[in-house]
């Protein structure tokens, strides 16, 4: 990853990095194999560095952590969810632009 401030999500650290964040969370449901995800990747690191100390961002690659995403019911990737306040508050899926992605954090 290039972006420091992209987090690292996962079965294990989901509940305490994701659902008890203190500031909205904006996840990134990707794979390793997903072409779409590669092209959304730079967008999701820029909003990383752009929100810093405002939103917490992270990808949760699907094959790592299948728990989590059979939890949340990701059937395609690239899907991402902004979580706040431990509730999913918005979702897209497939590839997306900035401006989306802005709209669906509320920043």
């Amino acid at each position: 990853m290039a972006s420091k401030n992209v987090q690292t999500f996962n079965d294990v650290n989901f509940d305490s990095d994701v659902l008890k964040s203190d500031v909205p969370v904006l996840v990134d449901f990707t794979a390793t194999w997903c072409g779409p995800c590669k092209m959304l990747a730079p967008i999701v690191e820029k909003l990383a560095d752009e929100f810093e100390g405002k939103v917490r961002v992270g990808k949760c690659d699907i094959d790592d952590a299948p728990g989590t995403a059979a939890k949340y019911g990701i059937r395609s990737v690239p899907t991402v969810m902004v979580f706040a306040k431990g509730q999913k508050v918005g979702q897209h899926t497939g590839l997306t632009n900035r401006e989306k992605l802005v709209q669906l954090l509320g920043v």
